[in-house]
């Protein structure tokens, strides 16, 4: 398959229209390049807060209920473009308020037949769960699709070991990223690549990329799109399949084949996969010696 994945730079929007024209243009570029699954990153939706006015864009509380009531029409729209251009799209995740407590982070990931699936962040960064009140969502699901099967793991949840391995049937694993220092893209992108190695996956990493000064929640964006894989057979010996450059907007595109990654799990150089159960026993503390 061939992947997108996004460097995203969120704008303030006149209206609908202007977000409808927006997200049509980045799906179509990325359709007439061959693409079949597009990812889209972290919070990316948060500038759908802007066409309820710069004061509300600027609330926490009310950036949430604003990006929430408008995420109906998002998926909407999300779902006509994938099956318009014939393509797997995980939508830009968004604050949902699901009138059970505080609101979660939810990504939604739809197939050009028409199918939808929700995915939820799981653990809550320190903002997220300090100031901002998100919790984490539903339980993880492998997704059995017409590309392979795929999984989500939502930015700091890249850099959860027990988390991927929940996902273990997955082939390629989409990690959606929101960080505003370089700090914490290379903290997602360790733990993504980290992950392809665990896994013996493809990881897609997404960043959303810029400043947002009607936004205390994504005010400053820094990152790249990525696609990663274990360095073994059949992959490259960085692990890097493809990186964009560091905070420019647009798609980075990648081919991959989970043909490798079949063949990598069944006879790599190594089979991290597979010794895993080799670990049971081993996840409590070692003891302290103390050495003089």
């Amino acid at each position: 398959m061939k992947i997108a994945t996004a460097a995203y730079n969120m704008d303030f929007l006149d209206d609908w229209a202007a977000y409808e024209a927006k997200l049509e243009r980045w799906v179509s570029g990325a359709a007439g390049e061959g693409a079949d699954l597009l990812v889209f990153p972290e919070y990316g939706a948060m500038e759908l807060a802007t066409l309820a006015g710069r004061d509300v864009a600027m609330d926490l509380q009310g950036s949430i209920r604003a990006v929430s009531q408008r995420v109906p029409e998002a998926d909407a729209l999300h779902a006509k473009l994938a099956e318009r251009y014939e393509v797997h799209i995980l939508a830009a995740s968004a604050p949902v308020e699901t009138g059970e407590g505080l609101p979660v982070n939810r990504a939604r990931f739809f197939a050009p037949g028409g199918a939808m699936a929700t995915i939820d962040k799981q653990i809550m960064t320190r903002f997220e769960r300090e100031e901002w009140g998100v919790r984490g969502g539903a339980p993880l699901e492998v997704f059995d699709t017409a590309l392979g099967r795929i999984g989500v793991l939502i930015c700091y949840d890249s850099e959860f070991p027990l988390l991927a391995r929940g996902l273990s049937e997955a082939e390629l694993l989409l990690v959606p990223s929101c960080t505003e220092v370089l700090a914490g893209y290379w903290r997602v992108r360790i733990g993504s690549m980290a992950r392809a190695l665990e896994q013996q996956c493809a990881v897609a990493m997404s960043s959303t990329v810029g400043t947002c000064d009607w936004s205390y929640a994504v005010d400053t964006n820094c990152g790249a799109g990525g696609v990663f894989a274990p360095p073994d057979r059949g992959f490259p010996s960085t692990g890097v399949i493809a990186e964009g450059k560091l905070n420019a907007p647009g798609w980075t595109f990648a081919e991959v084949d989970l043909a490798a990654v079949a063949e990598v799990r069944r006879d790599g150089v190594v089979l991290n996969r597979t010794h895993w159960a080799e670990q049971s026993g081993r996840d409590g503390r070692a003891p302290v010696t103390l050495l003089k």
